[in-house]
């Protein structure tokens, strides 16, 4: 059998940068063993498949673990995938997910992503999680990901964790954030429970520090970089009925997949 694969990064405007989604047209599904043995295959932090049912298309993400329930970057790179090259004609695409219905937009080179929004309640601090990071962070707050906060840019990119440690955490991911130096704010991401030591770009991370730094800083339209090793740029607003996710994406590699 073959199927086609692409690999998108994503949140980028040039390849080797952003983060690197494999994506997977199908017919139909496949067995989800198979499904997650591609992923575990490719290797990369997440791997898109999707089904065309008419109306919208079924999304589905899987790490090379496991499946997930909302992924970003993968979001971005299937719709990059359909606007440019499947042929894909609409001005919105509507997936289908395990967490409803998300829909993405083309404007451009621009690909904006409407998704729900992650509510925050403030903590205290695991010592887990300052043994983890490193440095203890101004102040922790949990949803479905623990947010580590800080007080400058510089100290969250030479944070150099303890992936062992931090995967003992009772949290899907730890994002840890502070207040850009050239942008609203500043990110990164770390998932090693679900075996992803560090995230590149994480759209999903955003469904949360958009509410979060919106508040903070008074603003519902702001510019957020992840400073990851590879790094990513997103724009990112606030709205009632959740956040809007936006960056761009490049093609790195097209071929099929053979079993």
């Amino acid at each position: 059998m073959k199927i086609p694969i692409f690999q998108i990064d994503a949140f980028t405007d040039k390849v080797f940068a952003g983060n690197p989604a494999a994506v997977c047209p199908l017919e139909y599904w496949l067995e989800d063993e198979v499904l997650q043995n591609i992923a575990a295959e490719n290797n990369l932090s997440e791997t898109a498949f999707f089904v065309d049912r008419g109306d919208f298309f079924q999304l589905r993400w899987f790490t090379p673990q496991t499946e997930v329930d909302l992924c970003g970057h993968a979001t971005l790179a299937a719709a990059y995938v359909l606007f440019n090259h499947l042929g894909y004609k609409e001005k919105t695409i509507r997936f289908k997910t395990r967490s409803g219905i998300l829909s993405v937009s083309q404007n451009d080179e621009l690909l904006t992503m409407n998704f729900p929004s992650a509510d925050l309640i403030k903590v205290d601090t695991p010592p887990d999680l300052i043994e983890g990071l490193g440095y203890e962070p101004v102040a922790t707050y949990q949803s479905d990901d623990l947010l580590a906060l800080y007080d400058s840019e510089e100290m969250v990119a030479r944070l150099d964790p303890d992936f062992m440690k931090l995967s003992e955490l009772s949290a899907r991911g730890i994002i840890v954030t502070a207040k850009g130096n050239s942008v609203d704010f500043v990110s990164r991401f770390f998932a090693p429970a679900v075996g992803i030591p560090e995230d590149p770009v994480t759209g999903s991370a955003h469904c949360t520090l958009i509410p979060y730094w919106a508040e903070k800083l008074g603003k519902t339209r702001m510019t957020a970089k992840q400073v990851s090793c590879r790094g990513g740029d997103l724009i990112c607003e606030n709205k009632k009925d959740g956040v809007v996710i936006g960056g761009q994406a490049r093609l790195y590699m097209e071929g099929k997949i053979n079993f």
